[in-house]
């Protein structure tokens, strides 16, 4: 039986979604790149807001929402079945990276005493020193999770075309990209994913730029939102925590649904 916690978080976001509230600025522009039945992978999906999002753009969307959180997973599920999508979104309880396993997921204490669920991130040990160089915190909460690859995932569940991506894993994605170079060499999907400069460095021995090349030397599209137009662009935003990008093939270009990356892509 759901904790009361749990209901009350499954609730508050089920609220939002319903009212379009507190989504991302980048939220919207999922209409001009999922039309009829594509396959999503919706990683780090938290309360599952995009995953809610993509199923209002295409209905007819078969997604595969990851989250490692146990107590977040369960507001996911709460979530999924009050929408009625459960049968268009299979949770998975699980992280992704470049291999599969197990890791532990890090989830900081704000200063304020509430857990920084938002803020968690895998590791291999629990950290020591300063967790996040972008939050202050009072101590972290450790839990073992189960970690897969999407390459590993979808072989194993059959699934043999991947239309979407999107990424929001604090720091891990070019260790979770990596581990699914051969969707993205087989495909081509679209991607909209959160890039993380400080914590790839901090914590996971990467770099913003490193992500940037596995797109660009494939040939992908880089765009991102600044204030309220889109641009292209083929760097990250310099001196921000984090921030998302769009990556768009121009294979995929020609059978976009009508609206700005299909404008985009024909220039």
């Amino acid at each position: 039986m759901a904790s009361i916690r749990v209901l009350g978080h499954a609730f508050r976001a089920w609220r939002r979604n319903m009212k379009w509230a507190k989504h991302e600025p980048e939220t919207p522009y999922l209409a001009d790149l999922l039309s009829g039945a594509p396959v999503c992978l919706h990683v780090g999906a938290s309360d599952g807001r995009h995953s809610y999002v993509m199923t209002q753009v295409a209905p007819d969307a078969r997604i595969y929402a990851f989250e490692p959180s146990a107590f977040t997973f369960e507001v996911l599920q709460h979530c999924l079945a009050w929408h009625g999508i459960s049968r268009h979104v299979t949770p998975v309880h699980a992280a992704v990276s470049d291999t599969e396993g197990e890791m532990l997921l890090v989830t900081p204490k704000k200063t304020s005493g509430r857990m920084g669920r938002a803020y968690a991130f895998v590791s291999d040990t629990a950290p020591e020193g300063k967790v996040r160089p972008d939050l202050e915190d009072t101590g972290v909460e450790l839990q073992p999770t189960p970690v897969v690859t999407l390459d590993g995932y979808c072989a194993a569940n059959g699934i043999g075309r991947v239309d979407f991506i999107r990424m929001d894993i604090e720091g891990a994605e070019q260790k979770a990209l990596t581990g699914a170079l051969g969707i993205i060499d087989r495909d081509r999907p679209h991607v909209l994913l959160e890039i993380h400069p400080a914590m790839l460095e901090a914590r996971f021995g990467g770099s913003a730029e490193a992500v940037v090349e596995m797109f660009r030397s494939r040939g992908y599209r880089m765009f991102a939102l600044n204030g309220d137009r889109l641009e292209e662009r083929t760097t990250v935003v310099p001196n921000l925590p984090w921030k998302d990008y769009f990556f768009v093939h121009p294979s995929r270009g020609p059978k976009l649904p009508d609206g700005v990356f299909k404008a985009r892509m024909a220039a």
